[in-house]
């Protein structure tokens, strides 16, 4: 099943959209999808009832725009990233000669970032200064129902009710004077965008397995490919082990939001991986290819972000279409 907001109020409007993407229908007597969230036991059933129609009654609905939708949640309760794929953290610290403490590899790294503005799918980045570093950030994320403390990975995978796309929007040189500070993110981590649909994990097949989604995530640049990383390779951590981090100390409410972190692959012989254009799989941020360029040459070439660039992030089926809907920005 798949779900989707479309913009309207600020919570936007919730609709069941059909597989391909092409038709939808708002359910009665639920208006937005964290409504169906907080009451999911009872909202999943009619919801699908809905979605059934859609895929078996050809006439059924009206047409679905991408263009018309904000994120699936446009704004939440909680949202919190994590790191999922330690690739990307090693390149970072190796570019600054550090090394990776061995905590990392059993402890998740996560952050609460701020929710109370998610950008929509198709709606540009602002960007008020191109010095601040401005990068894209592929991730896969979930949304949650009600998450008891203390939950274990293999039942926080129950309490995963959505899979969906991310672009978490960071201001690179904005980050080290934060960190030093020795207080986390703040202003150097703005608005995230999320893919137009949210998908239920059944829906995703044999593709989600124990808490990973095994497809390539497809991240391009100004119309060239960036990044083809494989999300089910190389995670550390499956989504379940980051809900059941974010839940150790206290309960998550119905609809936090928790991100993977940036997907990142190894390389050829687990060494760094290679741009597209070199027939490696590519980045999922500009950061990356910038740390390689950094451990490789002693500088980065790749610029950041800059008015006018384009990021768009999409992942397919076997069959080319795209499962989740496009996340297509511009910075302005």
């Amino acid at each position: 099943m798949k779900l989707a907001s479309l913009k309207g109020g600020r919570d936007g409007r919730l609709v069941v959209v059909s597989n391909d993407l092409k038709r939808y229908v708002a359910p009665a007597g639920i208006a937005t999808l964290q409504a169906a969230l907080d009451d999911w036991e009872a909202a999943e059933p009619a919801l699908r009832e809905v979605h059934a129609r859609l895929e078996n009654e050809p006439t059924f609905g009206e047409h679905f725009f991408e263009e018309n939708c904000a994120s699936p949640l446009p704004r939440a309760y909680q949202w919190a990233d994590g790191s999922a794929y330690i690739n990307h953290v090693e390149l970072v610290r190796k570019a600054r000669g550090a090394e990776v403490p061995a905590s990392f590899y059993t402890d998740p790294l996560m952050y609460q970032g701020g929710s109370d503005s998610f950008l929509a799918p198709r709606e540009a980045i602002p960007l008020a200064d191109e010095a601040w570093g401005c990068d894209c950030e592929g991730e896969i994320a979930v949304i949650t129902d009600d998450v008891p403390m203390g939950v274990s990975s293999a039942d926080a995978l129950g309490h995963i009710k959505l899979v969906l796309l991310c672009n978490d929007v960071s201001l690179r040189n904005l980050i080290p004077n934060e960190l030093a500070k020795g207080f986390g993110f703040f202003q150097s981590k703005p608005s995230s965008a999320f893919s137009p649909a949210a998908v239920t994990p059944d829906a995703l097949g044999d593709a989600w397995r124990k808490g990973r989604l095994h497809r390539s995530l497809r991240v391009d640049l100004n119309g060239e490919a960036f990044g083809r990383a494989e999300a089910g390779e190389d995670a550390t951590f499956s989504l379940a082990d980051l809900v059941a981090h974010a839940a150790r100390t206290r309960p998550l409410a119905a609809g936090t939001v928790i991100g993977s972190g940036t997907v990142s692959n190894r390389g050829a012989g687990g060494g760094p991986g290679k741009p597209v254009e070199q027939g490696g799989r590519g980045y999922s941020c500009i950061a990356e290819i910038r740390m390689i360029e950094t451990i490789a040459d002693g500088v980065p070439k790749t610029p950041f972000l800059r008015r006018g660039d384009r990021v768009t992030i999409e992942m397919l089926d076997d069959a080319g279409a795209s499962i989740f809907g496009r996340i297509d920005q511009v910075v302005a």
